[in-house]
């Protein structure tokens, strides 16, 4: 009996594509199909995320602009997966779709890029030039080093490197997780480690979202679940839920899993770095309920610790 096509909706960028790819691989190994790419054809399509370079997200409507068109693929019933990178994943996902899977996990840590290869914050002069689009990753930089100047940028790999290498800025930072799954060269140089910059929540978390209901899809992505991966994403994610996570707060969050307990580490901080509220937490490494539960604790503490000044950066008044 032939097998029916499952298309795969994905954002068209590069490092969009190779994670499609990498979905489309792993789905047919568990599918026992050899023909892959007609099993699992991939639906690329244009987010409004991807077509917004000239501003930060928050301008245009935060978290959601990566992931909406590729939803209405799955509603419409012209995919059965769409694919994306966790940290652009808002927590509340549409009716009728879940998140199904998570893929492994890469390595979450940002890399700081300079012209001649990678650097700490605390290498980079005084004054120093940071282009970057994420909130997150300004405040955590500007509450290290208050003396940074911080520019708005955004685009791909190559755009970015580009700037810092013809001097336009001094640095950016890119996940290493991308740069890995792209195969670039970047990805060997050495990254800021977690104990110094928390990554983004489910930052080098690949998930897979599906219709509700679907029960050949629901049965491949329990194949291909990568539990402690998943674990860490639902604690993260958690953080997340907590705080009304949105691109106008930066928060952060990083949870591992060391001899069978899952510890996660959070923050959230006002854009100028000022402001700084962080806390951690660990529980059993049981299931995705209790992960989940664990980063919900973990952000409520530090809602509670921020008070009214983090209640108005939440709010946007802040």
């Amino acid at each position: 009996m032939p097998f029916e096509p499952m298309p795969i909706a994905t954002r068209t960028s590069p490092l969009a594509l190779a994670q499609a790819y990498n979905l489309q691989a792993i789905l047919g190994q568990a599918a026992g199909v050899e023909d892959y790419a007609d099993a699992f054809p991939i639906l690329g399509l244009s987010t409004t995320g991807d077509r917004i370079t000239d501003r930060a997200l928050l301008a245009a409507g935060g978290k959601g602009l990566f992931t909406k068109e590729l939803e209405t693929a799955l509603l419409a019933g012209e995919a059965r997966f769409a694919v994306h990178s966790m940290k652009d994943v808002p927590t509340r996902l549409p009716d009728g779709l879940a998140i199904a899977a998570i893929l492994e996990r890469e390595d979450p840590r940002d890399v700081l890029l300079v012209a001649n290869g990678s650097a700490q914050l605390t290498d980079l002069p005084k004054g120093a030039v940071l282009g970057t689009a994420s909130i997150r990753r300004q405040a955590q930089a500007l509450a290290a080093r208050p003396d940074l100047e911080v520019t708005l940028l955004r685009g791909n790999v190559d755009t970015r490197l580009g700037k810092v290498r013809d001097g336009a800025i001094d640095a950016t930072f890119l996940a290493r997780a991308g740069l890995r799954r792209l195969g670039r060269d970047e990805a060997k140089l050495t990254p800021i480690d977690t104990s110094n910059m928390l990554p983004a929540p489910a930052q080098g978390c690949v998930g897979v979202e599906i219709r509700l209901g679907d029960e050949a899809a629901q049965a491949l992505c329990d194949a291909i679940q990568h539990h402690a991966s998943a674990l860490a994403a639902a604690a993260e994610r958690g953080v997340l839920e907590a705080l009304d996570g949105s691109c106008r707060t930066p928060i952060a969050a990083y949870a591992h899993i060391v001899q069978g307990e899952i510890r996660l580490s959070a923050e959230a901080l006002s854009a100028d770095g000022k402001q700084r509220w962080t806390d951690s937490g660990a529980a059993p490494a049981a299931g995705l309920a209790e992960a989940a539960a664990l980063g919900r604790a973990v952000g409520e503490r530090i809602r509670e610790a921020g008070g009214p000044a983090l209640a108005a950066i939440i709010a946007g008044t802040g």
